[in-house]
């Protein structure tokens, strides 16, 4: 478990994917800009168990309520990370914190050089976050995801090991 001042971060079992497919199937949870899911247990187990270049992160508070999960994959060979917190633990600094926290992770024990994120463009909160961790938008990737009936721009975000800030420095 890595551990923060607000939350923690517990790696996700699989006894923990009947939570995720909670959340995944219901709609209002991911929120307007992501893509509409309806998983079984079976299909995230298979997800689970295929993952081979990443790790699936509960996000908790300190008295161990789940508000979230954050993940980290490799995509196209780079290192990606994906987040979602329930919405009414939005606004209150978990986001920021839960990356954070990720990135210490990746930076300390990974040989990569850049962890990239990303978000819808019309998806300001989610922006904020990223930069408030300390990640820089790279621009727009036209067309990126199919979601809710249409293609979807998402905006890019990175941060590069040598813009990062070491834990306690």
């Amino acid at each position: 478990m890595f551990v923060g001042k607000n939350v923690n971060l517990r790696i996700m079992e699989k006894e923990d994917l009947s939570l995720v497919k909670e959340w995944d199937n219901e709609v209002g949870i991911m929120g307007e800009y992501e893509p509409i899911i309806q998983e079984t247990q079976a299909d995230l187990e298979r997800q689970y168990d295929k993952l081979t270049e990443g790790q699936w992160f509960g996000i908790e508070k300190k008295d161990g309520t789940k508000i979230g999960l954050i993940a980290h994959f490799l995509s196209s060979g780079r290192t990606a990370i994906g987040y979602a917190l329930l919405p009414n633990e939005r606004g209150k600094g978990y986001g920021s914190e839960a990356i954070k926290i990720m990135i210490d992770y990746l930076f300390l024990s990974k040989n990569i050089v850049r962890i990239q994120a990303e978000t819808h463009p019309r998806n300001m909160a989610s922006q904020r976050v990223l930069e408030k961790a300390g990640f820089r938008k790279e621009g727009i990737v036209r067309k990126s995801f199919f979601s809710r009936g249409e293609w979807r721009d998402a905006a890019l975000f990175s941060i590069l090991r040598d813009e990062w800030k070491e834990p306690g420095t």
